[in-house]
């Protein structure tokens, strides 16, 4: 039997009951100045968009980035009640995406993570003209992070207790299906999935192609703030392995330290955000960016799997990895989840965490131990 998990910050109990609220999601409609129920999907007993919510696991879930960690724009319409216009590409095989066909999920709730991790910011006012029906927007540098002070780097995991807050915020209920999505091929969305597995959601997925692949099939958006009614959900937390500075430089020396910047960020050659370019010693580079497709989708599965078997990624060697501050190595994370790789650990601090002490070491040029990047 199960003991009960405790909640990083409880709520009060339904009595074990079906709760009995309003439409989930409130659409204030400025354009129109109306109120509005989103859409929701029909209800039904089971679906095929993740695990079990209630894991009772302590500490890190070894299957809590196990699939499906993807899901098509046709399948999300379906579950919304929405077809598309356009002729799309048939869902990809394999456990990585939520097939069709199955049983809908009880209840959808999408999050809009608008935000561009290699410079902009968040863009809610690009949310405010139009999202997907019933999106609620989140913000990731006040929702998805922390404020820990330098030596955790710019984007610090949030507090436990705040972010079960948040999850309720977003009027989440256990057992609901949370879609998350941005308009940067994922690489915005995927912190917001990685942090919702890490607090042992884990019926959370990608919306494969975002709000580019979801407007390209011809389906509609809706202008305004969505409202939420606060949810019920009881978080956990630690679900997902992470490694603290200490951890990447033994990961770099006795396992696989993967740098998922751009290739001209790992070499030293630019650092646009933090005070030291380069990268650490011993990681190799494998860019996120270039595991999405021209169509702004992830590769399929086995390209994706040949690409982390190339730099060593097996069975055998424990694997971490790091961008320049925890935002873009999520979506390595799930990248590596679709390719057959769960459980890889993530360097929330990264890079900007790794230059604060100017006694760890920083190397540059192609090479994994390059020559120093220090005076």
């Amino acid at each position: 039997m199960h003991s009960e998990t405790p909640d990083p910050s409880p709520v009060p109990d339904r009595d074990g009951a079906a709760p009995d609220r309003p439409d989930p999601l409130i659409v204030v409609d400025e354009g129109q100045g109306r109120v509005v129920p989103a859409p929701t999907a029909a209800p039904s007993s089971s679906h095929d968009a993740g695990g079990d919510p209630d894991a009772d696991i302590d500490g890190v879930d070894p299957e809590a980035a196990e699939p499906p960690t993807l899901v098509t724009v046709d399948v999300l319409a379906g579950w919304l009640g929405l077809a598309p216009v356009e002729d799309l590409p048939p869902v990809p095989g394999g456990p990585a995406y939520a097939q069709p066909g199955r049983c809908r999920p009880n209840r959808v709730i999408l999050l809009d993570v608008r935000f561009r991790a290699t410079g902009g910011g968040p863009d809610h006012a690009a949310y405010l003209q139009g999202h997907l029906p019933g999106a609620v927007y989140v913000s990731l540098p006040s929702q998805l992070a922390g404020h820990a002070g330098p030596a955790a780097g710019r984007h610090p995991l949030p507090d436990a207790r705040q972010f079960a807050e948040t999850v309720r915020m977003w009027g989440i209920d256990e057992g609901d299906t949370i879609v998350v999505y941005d308009d940067d091929h994922g690489l915005s969305a995927a912190r917001a999935w990685w942090l919702l597995r890490h607090a042992g959601l884990r019926d959370s997925v990608l919306l494969d192609g975002g709000l580019e692949a979801w407007r390209a099939a011809g389906l509609p958006l809706q202008p305004g703030e969505v409202i939420p009614v606060p949810g019920t959900a009881r978080p956990s937390w630690g679900r997902m392995p992470v490694v603290d500075t200490a951890g990447a430089e033994a990961m770099a020396s006795g396992g696989l330290l993967l740098d998922a910047r751009a290739a001209e960020r790992y070499r030293g050659e630019v650092e646009p955000f933090d005070p030291v370019a380069g990268h650490i010693p011993g990681a190799r580079n494998v860019p996120t960016a270039e595991s999405i497709a021209e169509d702004g989708r992830l590769r399929p599965a086995a390209e994706l799997a040949e690409r982390f078997d190339a730099v060593g990624v097996d069975d055998a060697t424990p694997v971490a990895v790091y961008c320049g501050s925890g935002i873009t190595a999520a979506h390595a994370v799930l990248t590596l989840a679709v390719a057959g790789r769960p459980g890889v650990a993530l360097y929330p601090g990264s890079w900007s965490a790794w230059v604060q002490d100017p006694s760890n070491a920083v190397a540059v040029g192609p090479e994994p131990d390059g020559a120093s990047g220090r005076d």
